[in-house]
């Protein structure tokens, strides 16, 4: 008997495949104790044992302990001469084999296997694995993921289950990501109006929660590769609001304030001896963070006011501007230690996923 599995694409990078895999696996361990999870094609990895292991592989196996091996949850490690090596010696036959292969070790004694793509349809195309091909060769119906909206999530669906069509798999239906509360009866009427007149179900919508968009500190330290100059309790701190400190220090302590991220030049002292001033060991009311900038390392006495602080103080080589820059444009993802993010996830695909229609349609 084939295990059943489903595929979960999305119209595009950063939708929330991850999201409702990670929702869903919870969801489906009501009706099926053993699940498994393959992400067969990657392009974000954490190397363990000297084997590149996809991010999204790492955080199900940490949250779930799904006892299935980490290289076969993440067969095909897109590297960054994977497309040119290939495009050089073609191996497709290889690589459906290692596929195939470790999705059957995934499988072995599973009642049910997820299969979370990467990006839209098309992904992966260049070396003859798009998601639509990784889905058919797996035997998989699909599962699509959009942002919010009504035309444009349409509009891109379509453009995928095109795709889909093409290499004969089936879409069980659509789920919508990131929709104002508000709006979600609306939203819902109107989207699932439109996809019943292109043959497709939605299976959901989730609602838009900003604390999922929030990155933590030691998100950002990785991002910027600075250094911790203190011992905070935690890095596992969520950042709401990102300030650059370039005003005068009266002003600048208006915003020091609870989820906000203080970036500002190392040699700011007036500005970081008034945080230290200011800053209550036990306040609930302090900062998430400070970034220091420019590569400056503040003075001994400095340093050492900001050594007994219970916010993280991260040193960056990198001016305020690029700093600021580069933690607006941050890709988000969840992580293994994101324990209220993982809560809420798990709460909002039970609450606002039909779970059920999806059981049914395999």
């Amino acid at each position: 008997m084939n295990t059943p599995r489903v595929f979960i694409a999305a119209t595009r990078q950063n939708d929330g495949k991850t999201t409702a895999s990670l929702g869903l696996i919870a969801a489906l361990q009501k009706h099926f104790p053993r699940v498994g999870y393959i992400k067969p094609v990657g392009q974000r990895f954490v190397q363990i044992e000297e084997q590149m292991i996809d991010e999204d592989s790492v955080l199900m196996d940490s949250v779930y302990q799904l006892h299935c091996p980490l290289v076969d949850m993440s067969p095909i490690a897109v590297e960054p001469a994977f497309t040119r090596e290939y495009l050089q010696s073609a191996n497709n036959e290889a690589l459906v084999r290692k596929i195939r292969d470790s999705f059957a070790r995934v499988a072995s004694n599973k009642d049910f296997v997820l299969c979370e793509g990467s990006g839209h349809a098309g992904v992966g195309s260049v070396f003859d694995l798009s998601n639509a091909q990784v889905a058919r060769i797996l035997g998989c119906k699909v599962i699509i993921v959009s942002q919010g909206g009504i035309g444009k999530p349409i509009d891109e669906v379509c453009l995928n289950q095109a795709l889909f069509e093409k290499e004969g798999v089936e879409i069980i239906g659509v789920i919508i990501n990131q929709v104002r509360e508000e709006k979600i009866p609306e939203i819902a009427r109107f989207v699932r109006s439109g996809l019943r007149r292109k043959g497709l179900e939605l299976l959901g919508v989730l609602p838009h929660e900003p604390l999922l968009g929030h990155p933590t500190l030691d998100l950002i330290r990785d991002e910027l590769n600075a250094e911790v100059l203190n011992r905070p309790p935690t890095l596992d701190v969520l950042v709401e609001d990102v300030v650059v400190g370039a005003m005068g220090v009266h002003n600048a302590m208006r915003f020091f304030k609870r989820g906000v991220l203080l970036i500002t030049p190392g040699d700011r002292e007036d500005i970081l001896l008034a945080v230290g001033a200011t800053t209550a060991p036990n306040s609930e009311d302090k900062l998430a963070g400070i970034v220091l900038t420019g590569g400056l390392r503040p003075t001994p006495n400095v340093l050492k006011a900001l050594q007994t602080l219970p916010v993280p103080v991260l040193l960056a080589q990198a001016d305020s501007y690029r700093v600021a820059s580069r933690v607006h444009n941050l890709t988000v993802k969840t992580r293994p230690g994101d324990a209220k993010k993982i809560a809420l996830i798990r709460d909002l695909v039970a609450r606002h996923v039909n779970v059920k229609k999806i059981i049914e349609s395999l």
